[in-house]
C-alpha cells in the first residue's frame, strides 16, 4: 500500500532532472533496459561521475516524440 501512495501519475510529479531510477519507475521497465536507454544517444544526457542525469523536459518530448 505504501507504494501506490509513492506511484506518480505524471511525468510533472518527478523532479526537473531526472536520474535512471525515475525512467525505470516511469517507463514500467527494468533497471538495465533504462540504463541502455540512457546510453543509447537517443536524448541529451549528463553523466556526471558514474550517474546519468536527464532534463525531464528533454525526457518528456523524446517520449512524446516531439
Amino acid at each position: 500500500m505504501a507504494e501506490e501512495a509513492n506511484k506518480k501519475n505524471s511525468l510533472d510529479d518527478y523532479p526537473e532532472v531526472l536520474e535512471v531510477h525515475h525512467i525505470k519507475e516511469y517507463m514500467g521497465i527494468g533497471k538495465d533496459q533504462a540504463y541502455e536507454l540512457v546510453r543509447s544517444g537517443q536524448f541529451h544526457v549528463v553523466k556526471a561521475g558514474r550517474s546519468y542525469r536527464v532534463a525531464r523536459e528533454v525526457f518528456r518530448r523524446w517520449f512524446l516524440g516531439v
